[in-house]
């Protein structure tokens, strides 16, 4: 009823503008209430709406794999990749066929996902011993877990029950989309993991393999073998299985990381970038290289190929026929390209400067967001 209408009812002027006055105040009151009510139940949603959305945005996270035998540069990288919100790595499985063995390998991954608060990720190791022949790492040059111990990095948590062929198998299977897969060291995991269990293969979206020398010189591993590069010499014939598995392959050769040394202007600008857990590892594995560095004979090898994974934009990407020659002799480990290979992506003329910036900003922004 409207002014008009109480009016029209017989009731006096003063009546009806009392009841007018009653109605109004029980209108107020009822939408003072609505709101209340309302803003209530913004509040208690609120903070499942905002776990809603830290979840959703976890969820489109790029799954990973990191495969590494955890030398000094694959911390770099590491340190890397556990900065970068759009990347969640779901197991590291240490390859003992490189520059650590499984041991100091594995209790690096573990103190270094401690030192980020990153929380669990299962790491595990399986092996010294390439899949055929013996180890040519030299033992001298095995150091990572007297350089971990100087380090001074927190205790990590205990290595994963399963091995680290049964862990990257087992991950690969539980992924809800095909993962990503960084493999920093000799391929001893991924081909033993793709030979015992095929159908990998299908939710695998690549393995970014940081290894070979396609068309330049290799690491002159010996006085008559000038064309092998270490990741890949360690153990030929697994890199020939990964290659020939048909995974999409994308290969980040010395062809590339020749041309991004790591220089000591880097170094100082790293130093006076703000300070993160992420720099403070790098900044300590850069230290344990510092006459190399200086020499100019120290790289970014698996840092270059951590970012490749990221942003491949910052290197050329060329489709290229290579195959590993597994057979001993002077090429032995050599990444040949034929005519009839299996085909991969190579890169090759990375942006360094911009590969540097995207580095440093990265390490020096974990955790700040």
């Amino acid at each position: 009823m409207d002014w008009n209408g109480m009016e029209h009812s017989g009731l006096s002027h003063a009546a009806a503008h009392t009841v007018m006055k009653v109605s109004l105040l029980f209108r107020y009151k009822e939408h003072k209430m609505r709101r209340m009510v309302l803003l209530l139940l913004v509040a208690c949603l609120l903070p499942g709406m905002v776990v809603v959305s830290a979840q959703s945005e976890a969820s489109e996270a790029r799954p990973v794999i990191v495969d590494s035998d955890m030398a000094s540069d694959d911390w770099m990288a590491l340190a890397y990749l556990l900065s970068r919100s759009d990347i969640a790595i779901q197991a590291i499985t240490v390859t003992g066929t490189g520059f650590a063995t499984c041991e100091a390998g594995v209790e690096a991954a573990l103190r270094m996902v401690a030192r980020v608060n990153y929380g669990e990720v299962p790491v595990s190791c399986w092996t010294d011993m390439p899949l055929m022949g013996e180890n040519p790492v030299p033992e001298s040059w095995r150091t990572t877990l007297e350089t971990v111990e100087a380090l001074g990095l927190p205790e990590g948590g205990e290595p994963a029950e399963e091995n680290a062929v049964e862990l990257f198998t087992s991950t690969v299977q539980a992924a809800t989309e095909p993962i990503t897969v960084l493999a920093l060291g000799p391929l001893t995991n991924i081909a033993a993991a793709l030979e015992a269990t095929p159908s990998l293969v299908d939710n695998i979206a690549e393995i970014v393999v940081m290894g070979g020398a396609v068309d330049v010189d290799g690491s002159f591993v010996s006085e008559e073998n000038t064309s092998a590069e270490w990741n890949i010499y360690a153990d030929p014939h697994a890199a020939r299985l990964t290659f020939e598995s048909g995974v999409p392959i994308t290969l980040v050769p010395l062809d590339a990381t020749n041309e991004t040394p790591v220089t000591p202007d880097f170094v100082t600008r790293l130093r006076e970038a703000p300070q993160t857990a992420a720099t403070e590892i790098v900044l300590a594995a850069l230290a344990n290289s510092q006459d190399s560095i200086e020499a100019g004979g120290y790289y970014f090898w698996d840092p270059l190929a951590a970012v490749v994974l990221t942003n491949p934009e910052l290197v050329t990407l060329e489709t290229r026929d290579v195959t590993v020659i597994d057979v001993p002799g002077n090429e032995y480990g050599r990444t040949k390209p034929v005519g009839n290979g299996p085909e991969i992506r190579v890169a090759t003329a990375p942006d360094a400067e911009a590969f540097e910036q995207l580095f440093i900003d990265t390490l020096s922004s974990a955790g700040m967001s």
